[in-house]
């Protein structure tokens, strides 16, 4: 089953947040999802939230679309900082990321 069948099954809202403490900084995720991703003049990745804002606050969520589901858990899994985290909103337990089980 794919993430995006996974996603769909359970019909759970996700969203999506970066730890900057952790983040290398290799623009991986940007290359993924850049409608959800980008590296700031800090040289650290960020989520975007409404009209492509960058959420630079500590822990900061977006939505993740569900047409863009696949390219934000690639990010996560790719990562090199391992500094993405996909959780389920209702009870935010993280389902892809370093803290997912």
């Amino acid at each position: 089953m794919s993430v995006q069948q996974e996603a769909a099954v359970d019909g759970e809202a996700l969203e999506v947040w970066i730890d900057q403490d952790l983040c290398t900084g290799d623009g991986i995720c940007a290359q993924y999802a850049p409608e959800v991703f980008e590296l700031d003049i800090d040289g650290l990745a960020y989520v975007k939230g409404a009209g492509d804002e960058l959420l630079q606050a500590p822990g900061a969520t977006t939505p993740v679309p569900l047409t863009l589901l696949t390219d934000v858990v690639d990010s996560a899994k790719e990562c090199p900082g391992e500094c993405i985290h996909v959780r389920r909103v209702s009870d935010r337990a993280e389902i892809y990321g370093p803290d997912s089980e």
